[in-house]
């Protein structure tokens, strides 16, 4: 952890970061832009498996939203991560990933395998969740989830899922056998 991680400031978003949420989304130009509300959904109903990074006066710069899986709740599904450009090269986007996961995982013991889907044009993304994997010393596994002509609204690229798993709890202990 660098020195400017240690200062960083991580926690649960709130209601009120949701217009913040928005605008990186937007400012991203790379992150599929969901309406407004429903990031203020997010931050009411899925605070508790998202962060935001937050400067010296509380504003969110950074965040990451994820849910747990119905079906499969020992699964954190992340599935947007956004850094304001102000910010980026600083392994923010990491910082925020570990943080979220430790918590997570020390509040839900069961969870033990992180999901996302990226882009295959997405280097930034294939590279933070292929390091988060190395970091944590967990197998990595690939597949396309959506192919391209699955999506209704006009050219997208296909959504390749990214397993990382087994990962050790925040407290060291390995998952549950199955």
């Amino acid at each position: 952890m660098t020195a400017a991680q240690a200062d960083l400031q991580i926690d649960r978003p709130r209601v009120a970061d949701g217009a913040a949420l928005w605008r990186l989304a937007r400012d991203s130009r790379v992150l599929d832009l969901n309406s407004s509300y429903s990031y203020l959904l997010w931050c009411r109903d899925f605070a508790a498996t998202s962060a935001v990074a937050r400067d010296e006066h509380g504003d969110p710069f950074g965040f990451v939203t994820g849910y747990l899986r119905p079906e499969r709740p020992d699964t954190l599904l992340i599935w947007q991560v956004a850094v304001d450009e102000a910010y980026r090269g600083r392994r923010i986007a990491a910082a925020m990933l570990d943080a979220l996961f430790a918590r997570v995982a020390a509040e839900r013991p069961a969870v033990h395998t992180v999901e996302t889907t990226i882009a295959p044009d997405n280097s930034a993304s294939r590279r933070l969740f292929t390091s988060f994997a190395e970091r944590h010393g967990a197998r990595l596994e690939r597949e396309v989830l959506f192919d391209a002509g699955l999506f209704p609204d006009g050219p997208h690229d296909p959504e390749v899922l990214y397993r990382i798993g087994p990962l050790t709890s925040a407290t060291g202990t390995p998952p549950p056998a199955p």
